[in-house]
């Protein structure tokens, strides 16, 4: 029995059961990593697993249950079950749901990717991240950290209104980050950001990073660091690098038009949102250079797909438009509860849990600036670049974040390097201070933005180029 045939087997039985609508994921994953310290390997991380996820929609209530077992009998008591949960919930009814259409039929997707990186032999695997551990020591660092990570996994979608979607997609990603120890003081560089860089590609993108290339500047940098002034305290010019203002973005606004938070669906760990609904197309998010898009069809970008797991295709929409908050982040039912046409952004990180609505590639359209017009046009500021540290409200509003590495900026040219920069800020306030915004763009991947209870992990992408803020609160302690 094919794949379709064991979804197909599990949709029906939810239907015999009184479902009026189910539809059934069998994923098979596998994931791999490496981790070097020092110029030596430390950890090798390899796993696989298969499994079978049902959801059942009996009247306002949704019924979940999975199986590690994608067999047809297996399936078919798993989308029993997902009925029978959700008639219990529907004991309580909620408000009516109903849910946006979702374009369903037959289709099948794959993410690009030129070298397969399970293919690529790990002594090369290896060998990468230990040459550039290696090199960073030889440069400064006490603690030379390098990693990659590869996940693939395939999908087989079929719902009761038709819906029968196969995707495969594989994503990897890279990075490195030394570590330095002075007199009561740790220093840290990263590149190419605090995480690595991610996407949905095959080994080439981590070959393009150039590890090897970067090494002995990072563990220069953060050498240096230590003996740096600190980030002085007040309002001033702000500019923040294309990594940091991925993480700004996915912060202060990717969070934020999560619709299952605005709807108060969603709180617990990862808290709401300070969006009202009512102000969907008249707030004003920030100022007319703020173009924030929904584009889960970005080539290679980690937050890219054919369909969502509800079965609704990619497509490109707008979330803020000239600083105007016009869109958001939706599932099929919170579309409909709120009177939306469209869904398209309910992801689950594996087979055994429910999909919820998720981040694709929340991203900043570029801007008409470069970097260097940029720091040439501030008379006295700071730039700031690759994050350190992050907090934000349960509302994605009132938010603090610090940097590896800043530079002081003086009449239109960088200075002295800057350690422990912050800085802080209020979401609309904030965006609305952005007075330039370079064109120098790149789709940052996020492989760890955590969600739910029981929590998940989510793979978004954030298309970001540096940009500048005015009148800006920097070297906050504490």
């Amino acid at each position: 029995m094919t794949q379709f045939e064991v979804a197909t087997a599990a949709v029906q039985a939810a239907l015999d059961a009184g479902a009026r609508y189910a539809d059934a994921r069998v994923m098979h994953r596998r994931y791999e990593s490496m981790t070097a310290r020092n110029g030596e390997i430390e950890a090798l991380v390899q796993h696989s697993d298969a499994g079978l996820g049902v959801r059942a929609l009996v009247g306002s209530s949704w019924g979940f249950y999975a199986v590690p077992d994608p067999s047809p009998a297996a399936a078919r008591a798993a989308g029993g079950r997902a009925a029978k949960i959700a008639a219990a919930s529907a004991q309580l009814p909620g408000p009516p749901i109903d849910l946006v259409p979702a374009g369903a039929g037959t289709a099948s997707w794959s993410s690009p990717c030129r070298i397969d990186p399970l293919s690529v032999p790990l002594p090369d695997k290896g060998d990468l991240l230990v040459s550039a551990t290696r090199t960073m020591l030889d440069h400064g660092a006490d603690l030379a950290e390098g990693l990659y990570q590869i996940w693939d996994t395939e999908k087989w979608f079929v719902s009761s209104e038709g819906h029968r979607i196969d995707q495969r997609i594989r994503e990897c990603g890279a990075g490195l980050s030394a570590t330095v120890i002075g007199d009561g003081e740790t220093q840290r560089r990263s590149y190419p950001s605090h995480r690595g860089q991610y996407g949905t590609s095959g080994w080439e993108l981590v070959d393009s990073l150039d590890l090897p290339a970067h090494a002995a500047r990072i563990a220069e940098e953060a050498r240096a660091l230590l003996t740096a002034p600190a980030c002085p305290a007040g309002e001033t010019t702000l500019i923040l690098g294309g990594e940091q203002m991925a993480l700004q973005i996915h912060e202060s606004v990717g969070h934020a038009i999560e619709l299952d938070r605005i709807l108060g669906w969603e709180a617990a760990f990862a808290g709401t949102s300070w969006l009202d609904l009512a102000q969907l197309g008249s707030l004003r998010y920030g100022s007319e250079l703020m173009n924030v898009t929904i584009d889960p069809t970005i080539p290679g970008a980690l937050g890219s797909f054919g369909f969502d797991d509800e079965g609704s295709p990619a497509v490109k929409r707008d979330a803020v438009r000239q600083g105007r908050w016009v869109g958001v982040l939706a599932g099929r039912d919170s579309a409909a509860v709120a009177g939306l046409d469209h869904g398209g952004s309910v992801r689950a990180d594996g087979w055994s849990r429910l999909p919820m609505v998720r981040m694709t590639n929340v991203g900043l359209e570029p801007g008409p600036h470069t970097l260097d017009e940029m720091i040439a046009a501030t008379d006295h500021g700071v730039l700031m670049d690759i994050n350190r540290s992050w907090s934000i409200d349960d509302k994605r509003l009132n938010f603090q974040f610090g940097c590896e590495i800043g530079w002081e900026i003086r009449n239109g040219k960088l200075g002295r390097m800057l350690r422990n920069p912050t800085y802080t800020g209020i979401g609309p306030v904030f965006w609305q201070s952005m007075d330039m915004l370079s064109s120098e763009s790149v789709a940052w991947g996020t492989p760890n933005c955590g969600k739910g209870q029981p929590g998940q992990v989510g793979h978004t992408g954030h298309p970001a180029a540096p940009a500048r803020f005015t009148n800006v609160r920097v070297g906050v302690r504490g």
